[in-house]
Formats: C-alpha cells, structure tokens, sequence
C-alpha cells in the first residue's frame, strides 16, 4: 500500500515537473537523443563487425577460438566430475 501511494505521488510531482519545466526537458532531450544514436551507432558497428569476423571464420573452416577452448575446458571439467562419482560410488 506504501508503494502505491508513493508511486501516486511521484507520478503526480513528475506531471507538475513536466509542465513547470517543459522547455528544459525538450533541451534536456534534444541532447540526450544524439548522444544516445552515437552510443547505439557504435555498438551496432562493433556487433555486426564481429559478427562479420565469426562468419569469415567459419568459412575457412576455423572455429572461433574462444568456442573450442570453452568446448574443451568443459570436456575436461567434465571428465573430472565423472571420475569423482565413481570414486565416491565405490567408497559406499
């Protein structure tokens, strides 16, 4: 109940914000907007890049070292586990 009533009255503050401060806000948005292009921008770029390099990868045949090293430390990782539950089965 303490939530509603406090989501109620923020809700109604930021209302009269808005309108006391709406020509700061729209600044305050005009600056924020090309920032946040910018930041997105780049991101994309260095997504699709990489993405574009795993694909180069796998069409000359080499896996992405990252993949086979993770394959084999949980190859291992795994072995290790299953030679414990034996040990541990016949320690009964």
């Amino acid at each position: 109940m303490k939530t509603l009533i406090g989501g109620a009255i923020a809700a109604v503050a930021g209302v009269i914000g808005m309108a006391i401060w709406f020509g700061a806000f729209l600044q305050l948005l005009a600056g924020a907007i090309p920032v946040m292009l910018l930041l997105g921008g780049c991101l994309a770029l260095y997504l699709g890049f990489d993405e574009l390099k795993d694909t180069w990868q796998r069409e000359n045949g080499v896996a992405p070292a990252e993949a086979s090293s993770d394959l084999d430390k949980f190859k291992s990782e795994n072995e290790e586990l299953k030679k414990e539950i034996e040990s541990l089965k016949t320690k009964k």
